[in-house]
């Protein structure tokens, strides 16, 4: 069967979804030599980068759904899966669906502590992991703690030696099967646990992947999304839906990583969240072999103008010419915003050389999704150039929280969930993100400070400055702002940037300026997939100035700043 063929079989399929697309593949007729997935570590003898194919893909998870199911895991069984690589995540993911259990995907970089009282909550019946976060549980008593016996925790190393042939037929999903647990980064440092469904994970893979024509640069991606997140899960199910090759990465918050990988494994198609470009920025693209990308491809925050430029000036694509297509210099950076409880970003826009559309615009709605902009007190939409709640109705979201009714009820308004964002909408039906609502620090008067629109401006003001972090904090005489600055590596420590800061600000923003401070990368507290947390860097922050000691602990040193209470 052609490969068209194969994604329309799909695409009409109304069994098929987030939970079956291996097992569906091959009911359906997909050649079994055809692509299945490649991993950066070795598995079950195959060396890394090898790409295995569809029936050899098929082969290591029915190994492991038979080892899984010899040792009693059956049908709806929540069981955690906290491991180091990409290749244990995503084949433990297949296995667990192939036997219709839950698997709850944990990021390999929460600490153990967090993750032990993460697994308690998620009332799991089981645990996969791997030697180095068994150790992260601290031991034998940590395992009593979670809920379940030790005998429940498995070692991922063993479960490959499964037969295949012992596997049990593949469950049979409704579209409200829980399919995976997935979590949020934390605003705080414990991760909220989202429910994602065989139904709402798949639907912007129908009505994208499938039934629209195959994306350019997609028939070969090196993915650089975190394994555990629901992105990892959809472009997997992308992947496989369109025959792709795909490369897992273990490590996709290493810049030099990603771009080793791109100049040995040559992708067409980068996939990554922000932190995945703010780390390549920091890399002179000019000097790497990285003319095979046509296409990059974020989700989760929306990404920075300097990085997105910085993106599409490297890379090349095919240009329709009267002589055919001619391969030119430059590439596409498609972005959007989207969130674990999203399901899928709701929006979209493409980048690319010559196109101009930045201020942190994440585009125009898909078909799928409705979006208004709310005030937050009242609910009433709010109408166009207005800041407001960015509430979304679609068939993508997930139905809520694992066994937390009350964050799931919270986060709902006049029917909408509410996505935590702000937003404002222009007279052509684009979207802008200005600000998380958690971030954003009223100034009183209907004035804000919005931290993200912030470091837009500063970023775009300042080009030697590689990102930055607006800290803005109420106080007894009201709020302060500190700007904290990581430089790209050829920039002078030194230099004053504190005129270029305030500048950019709005007149009541920049009446709160206190500091412009220079920090090294160590200093920035990040969640697990590297996006900053600005509520601790708030509390952190907050404490040191109170003592006197932010600059001294900066590693470079502050630019002098007015201080000046709040307009």
């Amino acid at each position: 069967m052609t490969v068209s063929g194969i994604r329309a079989a799909l695409a009409a399929d109304p069994s098929v979804g987030a939970g079956n697309v291996l097992t569906k593949l091959i009911e359906h007729g997909a050649p079994l030599d055809g692509p299945g997935m490649a991993f950066d570590t070795d598995v079950d003898g195959y060396a890394a980068l090898t790409g295995l194919t569809l029936g050899e893909l098929r082969t290591a998870v029915a190994a492991r759904a038979a080892w899984l199911a010899a040792r009693g895991v059956v049908p709806r069984d929540p069981v955690a899966v906290y491991v180091t690589t990409a290749a244990d995540c995503m084949l433990h993911f297949l296995a667990l669906t192939w036997l219709g259990a839950i698997p709850a995907l944990m990021n390999p970089n929460i600490a153990g502590d967090v993750a032990a009282e993460y697994i308690r909550r998620l009332r799991a019946v089981g645990l996969l992991t791997d030697e180095a976060h068994r150790s992260r549980l601290a031991g034998a008593e940590r395992g009593l703690e979670l809920g379940f016996d030790l005998e429940a925790v498995y070692d991922v190393a063993g479960t490959g030696a499964g037969d295949p042939d012992a596997a049990p037929a593949p469950y049979r999903h409704h579209d409200d099967d829980p399919i995976a647990i997935t979590h949020s980064s934390g605003t705080t440092r414990m991760p909220t646990a989202v429910t994602q469904t065989h139904g709402n994970l798949f639907v912007g893979t129908r009505a994208l992947r499938l039934t629209k024509p195959r994306a350019r640069g997609t028939d070969r991606v090196l993915n650089a999304l975190p394994a555990p997140h629901a992105a990892g899960i959809m472009s997997l199910n992308h992947a496989l839906g369109n025959r792709a090759a795909m490369l897992f990465l273990s490590r996709p918050d290493d810049g030099e990583a990603v771009a080793s990988a791109i100049e040995r494994w040559r992708p067409t198609g980068v996939f990554g969240f922000a932190v995945t470009w703010a780390e390549l920025a920091r890399i002179d693209l000019s000097k790497r072999a990285v003319d095979s990308v046509s296409l990059w491809f974020n989700t989760g925050d929306c990404a920075h103008e300097p990085h997105i430029r910085h993106l599409i000036a490297a890379g090349t694509h095919d240009r329709a010419t009267a002589r055919g297509p001619e391969r030119v210099a430059g590439s596409m950076f498609v972005d959007g915003l989207g969130s674990s409880e999203m399901g899928h970003s709701a929006f979209h826009i493409t980048h690319a050389p010559g196109t101009d559309r930045y201020g942190r615009c994440v585009g125009r709605v898909h078909d799928f999704a409705e979006i208004k902009l709310l005030d937050p007190d009242t609910g009433e939409e709010v109408p166009v150039g207005e800041v407001g709640l960015c509430g979304m109705k679609s068939a993508t979201l997930s139905p809520g929280y694992w066994n937390d009714s009350l964050a799931t009820y919270r986060n709902r308004m006049n029917g909408y969930y509410l996505t935590g964002d702000l937003l404002y909408r222009d007279e052509a039906g684009y979207y802008y993100h200005v600000d998380r609502m958690v971030d954003a620090v009223p100034l009183g008067g209907g004035k804000w400070i919005y931290t993200a629109m912030s470091e837009e401006k500063i970023l775009k003001a300042c080009p030697d400055v590689l990102d930055c972090t607006v800290v803005a904090m109420p106080t007894a005489s009201g709020v302060i702002t500190d700007v904290l600055l990581t430089l790209h590596p050829w920039a002078d420590a030194q230099a004053d940037r504190t005129e270029a800061v305030r500048a950019v600000l709005s007149a009541a923003a920049a009446a709160t300026l206190r500091e412009v401070l220079v920090i090294g990368p160590e200093r920035l507290i990040v969640g697990p997939t590297g996006k900053v947390r600005k509520f601790l860097m708030r509390q952190r922050h907050a404490a040191e100035a109170a003592q006197g000691v932010v600059a001294s602990q900066s590693g470079v040193g502050s630019q002098s700043a007015v201080e000046s209470s709040a307009s």
